[in-house]
């Protein structure tokens, strides 16, 4: 960065941590500065305006009102694309007989862990198992720049509210997800958007073929180990993703999930370690970016497959 760009990024930071510190209105930020600066500057300038905002020490001992720190943020997220994250999304914690139409609390959690840690999505081909109603997909999508994202799962409504949700939020989608395994220089590191599809996975009778014409290079999944059935079938689905590679590789899966039962959890870890894959904890991050309940005791496992 040429020394007059560093001290316009400089100028840039202290203007929006002035701001938000004072909780000024939203309208009295510099975003029209901030969006000239994106156009060369990239995702790094939007978590150095995390750090300085939402992730300030001052807000970690004084946090500001979740209203306004959700509306910062919403504002914040679409200044790559010019579209806010923007979710439908059930009022029922079950409805039509799946929990899938709502963001549960990993999902967010996983998609703060994805905002500091942008370098794991960069120019990579992501699936995600069991999407929901697509939060973590989407930010991932705006903010981390991935050449390819694969949302899933197996729920016919939850697969028609993901479509809108995805459509909804200004992406086009795929006809068909196997596309950005065959046509792997479609999305160049200087496109703006990701290649996004959306596929029909049921863990129970998805086949070895089905998967091995997706070749992701990294696996996210959140809050889907919530009863020993469906974990077994995830192990399963995990498993048969890592011999599927092509290219031999070691494939990364990031787990999020909420402890809402320790035998759950140690039932998880039991599994892996009988199908021969690695694990370890994902220290916790740094800030909360997202309203979810306080006392939710959360974590993240990367696997080795």
């Amino acid at each position: 960065m040429a020394p007059e760009e560093s001290v316009d990024a400089s100028r840039l930071l202290q203007s929006f941590e002035r701001r938000f510190l004072a909780a000024r209105a939203l309208r009295s930020f510099p975003w029209q500065s901030l969006e000239e600066k994106l156009r060369h500057s990239g995702s790094e300038l939007l978590l150095d305006i995390l750090r300085k905002t939402v992730k300030h020490p001052l807000c970690m001992k004084h946090p500001p009102s979740v209203r306004y720190a959700r509306c910062f943020l919403s504002e914040l997220i679409r200044k790559p694309s010019g579209d806010s994250v923007t979710l439908a999304e059930s009022t029922a914690i079950v409805s039509h007989g799946t929990t899938g139409l709502v963001t549960w609390s990993a999902a967010l959690y996983l998609a703060e862990w994805a905002l500091e840690n942008p370098s794991a999505f960069n120019h990579r081909t992501v699936l995600e198992l069991g999407s929901g109603a697509g939060l973590t997909g989407l930010v991932i999508c705006k903010m981390c720049r991935p050449r390819a994202y694969i949302f899933s799962d197996c729920h016919s409504h939850v697969l028609e509210q993901l479509r809108g949700n995805i459509l909804l939020n200004g992406f086009s989608l795929e006809p068909d997800a196997t596309a950005p395994a065959q046509h792997p220089g479609h999305h160049t590191h200087n496109s703006e958007s990701p290649v996004v599809a959306v596929e029909q996975l049921d863990w129970d009778v998805v086949t070895a073929l089905q998967l091995t014409a997706l070749q992701p290079d990294i696996v996210l999944a959140a809050d889907v180990l919530y009863c020993p059935e469906i974990i077994l079938s995830l192990v399963r689905v995990l498993q048969s993703l890592s011999a599927c590679r092509k290219d031999k590789l070691t494939l990364d899966a990031y787990i999020a999930f909420t402890i809402r039962n320790p035998e759950t959890c140690q039932l998880f870890t039991t599994e892996l370690g009988q199908a021969g894959i690695s694990w370890e904890a994902v220290p916790h991050h740094s800030q909360k970016l997202f309203p979810y309940e306080e006392h939710s005791e959360m974590a993240i496992l990367k696997l080795m497959l």
